[in-house]
């Protein structure tokens, strides 16, 4: 423990005196200098309201090397101040001096204002938020643990930070006033408007409310997506289905796709004047409509989108349950069926209602599908939109809408929790898997086959359409063959400089595949360490602190979008126009998606492998690294794997957030189909798609499958020879 308490007593140090305070976002300089000074040389200069950090940095010292039995409580009262005073100064002062005309009637003019903060803060606001974590594991907070602490304090900083305020500088906006009328009362009147609730698809007076059709939607596209990823995870883990391998990638090839892509291809398959549409008018007579508009094409974009959430959610589950149960079951004569319903199907339990559960709130916060494929059909996520960037400009309805939003998805939630209940669904023990996993029964086998292949085929017939657009002139009307597209956004030269990347989509394609490969692992490793805090430790707060992880994943990317830019457009935190707001957005933006597939794994593994290896002497960290993390290889994979990839098919929140210089992939896709060059728009989101799942292979390798010792059998002579004995 001193050793820690040294190690961070001089990171602080070093953050606050040598590296620079500012110039971590922010192209704006002090006057001291070209180069950004770190906090000790402003605090001498422009910036005296740096110095008094200085006092919390050195609050602890003495203590800790005297090793005082008050060195916890000296922790604690540094570090808390020390973030304090941070907040209050980054808060107070503006790039123009005083945020509030008070404190300058109060203290007077500044010369000078501040930017953002940058490293230097950074390191130093990680100091002292260690220094408030080791001061309570040294009270005895969480039985001394200092990782546990430090962890806990850790998330809740960043989540508070990334999540928290962001969301609640949007939500402000809903106690606007609207022209004479009270903030309270407009609140009320939005919340309570005809078009959000009305019930009028029912009586027949007019169409239902915007909140009836996202739970419609939601809980169709949860339901159809858990049976699918169920039928494709029973295929792979059940089965001796041949082209495992083959129906393992075409299941998650749609989540390697931009959404909008998808719709464009079911358009353009279902449409109107859809190849599939027309041909069935030409050769059955069937009259051509409009019907894949609206809640059939939304639902089916969707399902094709969000089943491999589902699957990722639900393989590891599958495969983590001890076919020795199942053994037992049929040993004591339980016949397939009986053994499926009784042993198998409750142990899957917390994986199905949490695929159910991400399923459900994919589809209220998802946008791009919507957007395509709505026609009349307004849901929440688009009606968001139209009042955030429409002819409404409405903040405070927008604010009011996404309020609505995340109340159905906290009721979604407490939905689960409780068909969940607190049974025990403990399957991995500190034992071996012995026997292999029982057999399904005869009628299911063929139902999970029913659902899974046909849905395979399809998927692989829309993406060799996908594939098939991008080689011609204009899909539909013009069906030369070219490669036009592909030259225009990858085009290669040589000269004699060397290679040269001519093509038009390179800066946005090295750009997006260098923010993901950073947001992936750190979505992952936070969402799997935020997973183990809430199935194994308890603390005060737990509930609410499970709610917060889950806050950003409820509000819809074009609100996620919008309050990053309200709250990180300005001191004390400035990220607006920086690859860094980018990966910030993702790890924080999927980092729930990690959580429950990590709290559906951990689930299944039996609390005793934890305490021995604390008995052991193993500290928390040690147990995570040598015993957790090789049982959670499946939920591993599905972090690294969703999170890449939807760092890359991102759409609603990139939109508000890319720059000139930090262009991605989807918003450049964006740019293409709104000037109708989908030609050009296929053929990257081709590219993409064969990156991604080259990305989804190397990503599997690298992890690697679970392994669970299975006792070897023993050959029939050496178990006589055992008996003999």
């Amino acid at each position: 423990m001193f050793r820690s308490h040294i190690l961070w007593l001089i990171i602080g140090w070093i953050g606050w005196a040598i590296v620079p305070w500012y110039g971590f976002a922010s192209t704006r300089r002090p006057a001291t200098g070209d180069w950004p000074p770190s906090g000790l040389l402003a605090g001498l200069g422009d910036a005296p309201w740096l110095l008094p950090l200085a006092l919390f940095l050195a609050l602890p010292v003495p203590f800790v090397l005297a090793r005082s039995r008050h060195t916890g409580l000296a922790l604690i009262v540094g570090g808390l101040g020390g973030l304090v005073w941070m907040m209050l100064e980054g808060s107070a002062i503006t790039h123009k001096g005083w945020a509030w005309a008070s404190l300058a009637g109060l203290f007077g003019r500044l010369p000078e204002g501040q930017p953002g903060m940058g490293f230097g803060a950074m390191i130093t606001a990680l100091a002292f938020l260690f220094f408030f974590t080791m001061g309570l594991a040294a009270r005895g907070a969480m039985k001394g643990d200092r990782f546990t602490t430090g962890a806990i304090g850790f998330l809740v900083a960043s989540i508070a930070l990334f999540v928290f305020w962001p969301v609640s500088t949007v939500f402000s906006q809903a106690m606007l006033p609207d022209g004479d009328i009270s903030g309270a009362t407009a609140l009320y009147n939005r919340l309570t408007a005809r078009d959000i609730w009305s019930l009028g698809c029912i009586t027949g007076d007019t169409r239902c409310g915007v909140v009836w059709n996202s739970v419609v939607l939601g809980t169709l596209c949860g339901v159809i997506t858990t049976v699918l990823g169920l039928a494709f995870a029973l295929v792979a883990a059940r089965t001796d289905f041949p082209y495992q391998r083959a129906l393992r990638l075409l299941s998650v090839l749609p989540i390697i796709t931009p959404p909008f892509v998808i719709g464009l291809a079911v358009i353009l398959l279902f449409g109107r004047n859809g190849t599939v549409t027309l041909f069935l008018a030409e050769n059955f007579g069937l009259t051509a409509t409009r019907w894949i508009y609206g809640l059939p094409g939304i639902l089916l974009t969707q399902t094709l989108a969000f089943t491999p959430i589902a699957f990722l959610v639900l393989i590891g589950v599958v495969q983590g349950i001890a076919p020795s149960m199942e053994e037992a079951a049929q040993t004591l004569r339980a016949g397939r069926w009986q053994t499926f319903r009784r042993v198998t199907w409750p142990l899957m339990r917390p994986g199905l209602a949490n695929a159910f559960l991400v399923g459900f709130i994919e589809s209220l916060a998802d946008f791009g599908n919507p957007l395509v494929m709505g026609g009349g059909y307004e849901v929440l996520s688009t009606k968001i939109f139209y009042a955030v960037v429409g002819a409404q400009n409405d903040p405070g309805r927008a604010a009011a809408l996404g309020i609505v939003l995340l109340a159905l998805c906290v009721g979604a939630f407490l939905v689960q929790h409780r068909w969940v209940g607190s049974g025990s669904y403990t399957t991995v023990g500190g034992k071996g898997f012995a026997g292999t996993p029982a057999e399904l029964p005869v009628w299911l086998k063929r139902a999970v086959y029913g659902t899974a292949i046909p849905w395979a085929a399809f998927t692989f017939l829309l993406y060799g359409l996908i594939l098939y657009g991008g080689f011609v002139e204009n899909w539909g009307r013009n069906n030369t063959f070219t490669l036009r597209h592909y030259v225009t956004a990858f085009g290669l030269d040589w000269n004699q400089y060397g290679l040269l990347w001519t093509g038009r989509a390179w800066n946005s394609l090295f750009t997006t595949l260098e923010v993901s490969a950073i947001a992936a692992p750190l979505t992952a490793a936070l969402g799997l360490i935020t997973a183990y805090l809430l199935v194994r430790q308890r603390f005060a707060g737990r509930a609410t602190f499970e709610f917060m992880t889950m806050l950003s994943f409820a509000i819809p990317g074009t609100v996620i979008g919008v309050a990053y830019i309200l709250a990180f457009n300005q001191p004390p935190v400035e990220l607006t126009g920086t690859a860094a707001i980018l990966v910030v957005c993702f790890v924080f933006r999927n980092m729930p998606v990690s959580i429950r597939a990590g709290v559906a794994s951990m689930s299944q593994l039996d609390k005793n492998l934890d305490e021995c290896a604390l008995t052991l002497g193993a500290n928390s960290a040690q147990t995570i690294r040598r015993v957790i993390v090789p049982l959670l290889r499946p939920a591993i994979v599905a972090a690294l794997v969703y999170s890449f990839v939807r760092a890359i098919t991102s759409v609603s929140a990139v939109i508000f957030l890319v720059s000139a210089r930090h262009d991605m992939a989807t918003s450049y896709i964006v740019g293409r189909v709104e000037i109708g060059d989908f030609g050009l728009a296929i053929a990257y989101s081709s590219v993409l798609v064969v990156l991604m799942g080259l990305a989804i292979i190397f990503i599997q390798w690298a992890v690697g499958e679970r392994r669970i010792a299975r006792p070897t059998p023993q050959a029939p002579a050496a178990r006589a020879q055992e008996v003999a004995a």
